[in-house]
């Protein structure tokens, strides 16, 4: 396990467009929003936790609406400056994080959990190599850049967590 301190970010700042509202303030059944319990299940983790593109959080880097990577950048830069050794990541429409999860993830280099990409760990060492894939023609995807950083992917057999784009995803929770 990497050592140092460690950020959480709560990757926000997509547009919700299949959800129809702004999902991060959808309610849960116990009335708490999943935003609120992205970053419940997050805090047990880390040190400080933050709120990458929306109002009032990490504001996307290098411009707004650039997607999860605008976010995770944000939070890599974030970290880097503030003494952070990397970056805990969930989206904000992922109520559910597995208390052993950061285990599995932290170590010297980024790390994903299969099928969930916005579920991650990334090491501040990183801030710089997301600078120079973002500034590339047309290279917003977060499979490129798993592919250049040649990111470990990390299984949790057994369980597939929720991730929340439509109503009725969260209806059926």
């Amino acid at each position: 396990m990497a050592a140092g301190r460690i950020l959480g970010a709560v990757l926000a700042g997509g547009r919700s467009s299949r959800f129809g509202s702004d999902k991060a303030l959808a309610q849960m059944p116990d009335g708490r929003t999943l935003i609120d319990h992205a970053i419940a299940g997050l805090t047990p983790h880390v040190a400080q936790v933050v709120i990458c593109g929306r109002a009032g959080g990490l504001p996307d880097r290098p411009a707004p609406d650039m997607g999860p990577l605008g976010g995770l950048n944000a939070a890599l830069h974030h970290a880097q400056n503030h003494g952070f050794a990397g970056v805990l990541t969930t989206g904000c429409d992922m109520p559910l994080y597995p208390s052993e999860l950061p285990a599995m993830l932290i170590g010297e280099s980024a790390a994903i959990l299969k099928g969930q990409q916005l579920l991650g760990w990334w090491p501040v060492s990183l801030a710089g190599a997301l600078d120079a894939h973002l500034a590339a023609v047309n290279n917003r995807s977060i499979h490129g850049w798993l592919d250049r950083i040649g990111a470990r992917v990390v299984e949790r057999p057994g369980m597939i967590l929720p991730n929340i784009n439509r109503p009725e995803d969260l209806e059926g929770l």
